[in-house]
């Protein structure tokens, strides 16, 4: 099950929830601004999803469920769920991991490119993407990287697009979940003049959506097919309980980087459990339960 989380109506998963509904994964949806509660532990969820919302993440005292969120998203960072922040939701991570979330030095609203850092270029979310693309971007506030975070992404005008903390959570600063329709329904609500009329620059937001769709909904497509090779990547126990951490003694490698090494325990995906300095690996099972 992928659980998304929401936090304004208005801001959907998009062609992030099309994506998994297509890949036939059930879909629970936790409107936390509608008062639903969090679940208490990770039975049958395959990845957790936190989307965008236009609080700041410190204003728990006006948005009760920010602070809910905020263990919860501790404790996906513990057991090591597959892990998807979008803007919002990107802060949101940062802040469990113990960053610090401020206000960015200019606001970033419309079409911007990003470029991959090294590790960005490396890490498995971004495979087969180029080094700078296209997104869409509606944000005023930016993470820091979290104390043993990855960097994976910068802007221009914000130097933090992207991270990456443990081995499978992460969180975009910038939305390629988005469809014409989410863009105009922000357009229309948030980008008027005093006069009630929808300023010049949202207009060309909305124009601007047919001449990028087709590269970037590819890229989209792209980073959900890497994203669910990372979820379906997550080990199972012996004796069969989804979830928790790496075992201590192992690290997981890529099959590339694994050698000829008959000790190591190769999975059906291509990856392996390498011991650390020759402590054993116990078994492994690797799912998903979910096949395209």
């Amino acid at each position: 099950m992928i659980l998304i989380i929401k936090h304004v109506e208005y801001e959907g998963a998009g062609t992030i929830e099309e994506f998994f509904r297509k890949k036939k994964f059930p879909i629970r949806i936790a409107e936390l601004y509608n008062g639903d509660v969090l679940p208490k532990d990770f039975k049958d969820i395959d990845a957790v999803i936190s989307m965008g919302g236009p609080m700041s993440v410190d204003e728990e005292d006006k948005y009760p469920f920010l602070k809910d969120e905020d263990i919860f998203l501790k404790k996906v960072l513990k057991e090591e769920i597959p892990f998807l922040g979008v803007c919002l939701g990107s802060q949101l991570i940062a802040k469990a991991a113990g960053a610090k979330v401020t206000q960015n030095p200019v606001k970033e609203i419309g079409w911007f490119d990003i470029e991959l850092t090294g590790d960005g270029k490396k890490d498995d979310l971004f495979r087969g993407l180029n080094g700078k693309f296209e997104v869409f971007q509606w944000h005023g506030d930016t993470f820091e990287i979290p104390p043993n975070g990855k960097h994976l992404a910068l802007s221009k005008d914000c130097r933090h697009q992207a991270l990456k903390v443990g081995r499978a959570a992460y969180g975009l600063q910038f939305h390629i979940e988005v469809t014409k329709d989410i863009i105009s329904l922000w357009v229309y609500n948030d980008f008027k003049d005093k006069a009630g009329q929808v300023k010049p620059e949202g207009k060309s937001m909305i124009e601007h959506y047919p001449k990028a769709e087709k590269l970037f909904n590819t890229r989209a497509e792209m980073m959900y097919e890497n994203f669910l090779k990372i979820i379906r990547l997550r080990p199972v126990s012996a004796k069969g309980r989804k979830g928790g951490a790496t075992p201590p003694a192992c690290r997981l490698l890529s099959a590339d980087r694994a050698g000829r090494d008959s000790a190591r325990q190769v999975s059906k995906t291509g990856h392996v459990w390498a011991p650390r300095a020759g402590a054993p690996c116990p078994p492994v099972k690797f799912f998903p339960r979910h096949r395209a």
